[in-house]
């Protein structure tokens, strides 16, 4: 039986449904064999999730890096997910640091718009939500619809509410400095969704040539947010680029419907991806 493995999935660590232990019993459930932590911006989900690892499931630890690229203007911001690193080296810690904080700012001014137009929404539900994980949008979402004014998470992202309407920058980590952040904590990178044009704006393949010239190394090809055709260029620009490819799920829970397993990655990639890093080893099923 080929080995299944998913390198893309969010705890209540930032904006999942599923606590880390729980996220673990779904992916022995999903059939599972290897399965990533990538909770936006930090690792806090790390220490639950190994130590509730069942037996037989093999724990990559990681995150999903909130970035941008001055290159566009205005600038365009993607995600960078970043794998088997060491959480302790301090420039890595004082970024995350910041770009937490400053999430946790966006969320209360979108809260305090929502409140100025008058709709009942308040910035503590929105923290009851988040569970003292990274603060996101779909906190947020969660309290719109618990105030009955959008029926789901998906209305809630409509272009009159958090789409658009009630939409706020956040900080984010140059593209770069994030790459090499994560090479000098001994771990890897991966474009996350880097073709997705139903996501918004996309950044240029000649932005992927140099990011993979200053490290990068793969790029997240098998994704629900892909379709066929942007499968199949991101596919052909890796391998012209000598980067990996890799599928995964990007489970969130309940606030989406990708089910957890969804998208696999190639047993011969994560076992590259392996080979590559040097800052923490997964946690072996």
């Amino acid at each position: 039986m080929d080995t299944r493995i998913d390198l893309h999935a969010h705890s209540t660590a930032s904006d999942g449904t599923l606590s880390p232990a729980e996220l673990m019993s779904a992916a022995v459930d999903a059939g599972l064999d290897v399965v990533a932590i990538t909770d936006h911006d930090t690792t806090a989900g790390w220490a639950a999730a190994a130590q509730a690892r069942p037996p037989g499931l093999t724990l990559v630890r990681g995150a999903e890096l909130s970035c941008r690229w001055h290159g566009a203007d205005p600038p365009i911001s993607l995600h960078l997910l970043a794998y088997l690193f060491d959480p302790t080296v301090p420039a890595l810690v004082e970024t995350l640091s910041r770009v937490r904080a400053a999430r946790e700012v966006r969320a209360e001014r979108i809260v305090d718009q929502l409140r100025a137009d008058g709709y009942d929404v308040s910035w503590g539900d929105v923290l009851g939500y988040a569970a003292g994980g990274t603060v996101g949008r779909p906190h947020i979402a969660q309290a719109l619809i618990a105030a009955g004014l959008v029926p789901s998470t998906d209305a809630a992202f409509a272009p009159e509410w958090l789409g658009r309407r009630y939409r706020v920058p956040k900080a984010e980590i140059d593209v770069f400095e994030a790459v090499e952040l994560i090479r000098a904590a001994g771990g890897v990178t991966v474009f996350a969704h880097p073709r997705a044009t139903r996501r918004g704006r996309i950044v240029s393949d000649d932005l992927i040539v140099s990011l993979a010239a200053a490290g990068l190394f793969g790029l997240e090809v098998d994704h629900a947010d892909h379709t066929p055709t942007e499968r199949a260029h991101v596919r052909a620009l890796a391998e012209s680029l000598g980067l990996a490819a890799t599928g995964s799920s990007d489970f969130h829970g309940t606030h989406k419907s990708v089910a957890l397993g969804a998208e696999l990655t190639a047993p011969s990639v994560y076992e590259r991806l392996v080979a590559a890093s040097s800052g923490v080893t997964p946690a072996l099923g």
